[in-house]
């Protein structure tokens, strides 16, 4: 069992957040951060058995900036 699963959050282009699991295929967006949070613990919950489940999300949120020169 991992202890941890981490995901890479990212802002959506069409506006919220998408969140993709590392090492894993499980993927979920939503309009808010704390959506966002709720939508992964359910994907976790979905995608694992009990005795392999994760009892950690980690989460690494990526945010582009662009600065003109």
């Amino acid at each position: 069992m991992a202890k941890e699963i981490v995901f890479l959050v990212e802002e959506s282009p069409e506006g919220g957040y998408e969140a993709h699991a590392l090492g894993h295929s499980i993927y979920t967006e939503a309009n808010t951060l704390d959506e966002l949070k709720a939508a992964m613990q359910d994907a976790v919950l979905c995608h694992f058995e009990d005795d392999e489940r994760p009892r950690i999300i980690r989460i690494h949120i990526v945010k582009d900036e662009v600065i003109a020169l």
